[in-house]
């Protein structure tokens, strides 16, 4: 997996939205658009979305390097890589229908891509294995994405998700001999600290109705 392709793609997306995007007045003209469970900072709103927009861009390599890793001690890597290489794919070829979006929406949208995905994959980890393959928790900071990005591009993206995804619901790649082993270890190891929660770190938060 080109890690370091996937890194120039995210550095120059980012440079690309600096230089030729008003993205604070952007994701200012957002706000008040975002669904009413999502809680934002009191002071600097847009200078908080920004900062996420950023870090939730940024993070996409680590993720599924991370991942790949994890995979790979797990045993996984014939069932797990092939995904996690679809993710990169999603960054470094857009699928046909992102072609009409620019901007945010694109940027913003091949990110959720791979975060989406990755979140597929840990949360089949989490059925079979009882714990994450990566630390992380991306389900705040992916539905702020969802809502930023908008619909109906968001949906065609968890469609397009559903889709590479799909290989990870049959069951038999969670049963071989090098799996049970792993699954072994992982009952005498030490759970890893939880990577930080990138939406509670920025302070933003789900408040789901009572």
């Amino acid at each position: 997996m080109n890690i370091t392709a996937l890194r120039e793609r995210i550095d120059s997306a980012l440079q690309h939205q600096v230089d030729h995007s008003p993205l604070v007045a952007d994701l200012a003209a957002r706000i008040d658009k975002l669904h009413s469970s999502i809680r934002l900072p009191a002071e600097d709103a847009p200078g908080v979305l920004l900062r996420f927009v950023q870090a939730y861009i940024e993070r996409v390599p680590a993720q599924v390097e991370a991942a790949a890793e994890v995979a790979s001690a797990a045993g996984l890597d014939a069932q797990i890589t092939p995904v996690l290489r679809q993710a990169a794919k999603f960054l470094l070829s857009p699928p046909p229908f992102m072609q009409e979006y620019q901007g945010l929406a694109a940027t913003l949208g091949e990110a959720y891509l791979v975060h989406r995905l990755v979140e597929e994959v840990n949360d089949r980890y989490i059925v079979h294995f009882g714990q994450p393959l990566i630390p992380l928790d991306t389900t705040v900071a992916n539905l702020v994405a969802h809502q930023l990005i908008g619909e109906p591009l968001a949906n065609q993206l968890d469609a397009a998700v559903y889709e590479a995804s799909d290989t990870l619901q049959d069951e038999r790649i969670f049963s071989g001999d090098s799996v049970a082993r792993y699954r072994a270890q992982l009952a005498e190891a030490r759970q890893e600290h939880a990577w930080p929660c990138l939406s509670h770190q920025l302070g933003i938060e789900l408040q789901l109705a009572h």
